[in-house]
């Protein structure tokens, strides 16, 4: 875990043994789903270490920088786990939901946690449109994690009924961030964020930088967002 460790203490987290043991039996647990699952492309450990290991971390340093952690979060479209639980690792005492519609996935999430010996952290199978109408969930969060899911116009109507007020959207994308910006202008007014700040994600050993999307909800989401299922996807607000 050489890469993941040199490039941890180049974003000044000095990973502890036990964490370093996390990360490699993350790492095992990928390789022994990915027959079954597809939750990467990647195979070459090294780049499994820069993409999913040290990004997340890179996002949380980018996070604290801000003082925008907070003490929950939630990860949509969670998928294998990226971002949120890397930086769990990282960061023991967060309150971490991670929340996956595909059953399969939301199940190797459930052994991955246990695997991992987390606390406080929990998996919903579920669709994001269904779980922002949940009282359990619907302003529940400081902070929402969604890495990959969905282009900014519909992301912004799937997360932000989860956040409080004066919560955070954080968002890596990729080139083409300040056009999706653009195009989330309807959606960000109907549903009460704002566009904080759009910043290089810079990770230690890759070749590119992704683009981090800062959104700040600043009033209340009306509570005919989001949409029913499919919808947000499919009829974008404009």
């Amino acid at each position: 875990m050489r890469i993941l460790a040199d490039g941890a203490k180049r974003l000044r987290f000095g990973l502890r043994p036990g964490q370093l043991k996390k990360f490699r039996t993350y790492l095992d647990e990928l390789n022994a789903a990915r027959p079954r699952l597809r939750l990467t492309a990647l195979t070459d450990p090294e780049a499994v270490q820069r993409r999913h290991f040290l990004e997340p971390l890179a996002l949380l340093a980018a996070l604290e920088e801000i003082d925008a952690l907070g003490k929950t979060a939630i990860d949509i479209g969670s998928g294998a786990g990226f971002p949120g639980l890397p930086i769990k690792i990282v960061r023991p005492a967060l309150r971490l939901t991670l929340l996956e519609a595909n059953a399969k996935r939301a199940a190797f999430l459930e052994r991955l946690v246990q695997r991992l010996s987390l606390e406080r952290v929990t998996v919903v199978n579920d669709r994001a449109e269904e779980v922002a109408h949940n009282p359990e969930h619907r302003e529940a969060y400081e902070l929402v994690l969604a890495r990959a899911v969905a282009p900014l116009p519909t992301l912004v109507e799937l997360t932000l009924p989860f956040l409080r007020l004066g919560g955070v959207l954080a968002a890596p994308k990729g080139s083409g961030a300040p056009r999706e910006v653009r195009e989330a202008a309807a959606a960000l007014r109907a549903c009460g964020g704002h566009v904080e700040s759009i910043r290089p994600l810079n990770i230690p050993g890759a070749e590119t930088s992704p683009t981090l999307v800062i959104v700040r909800k600043a009033s209340d989401t009306p509570q005919r967002f989001p949409r029913r299922t499919g919808i947000p996807a499919k009829r974008p607000l404009r």
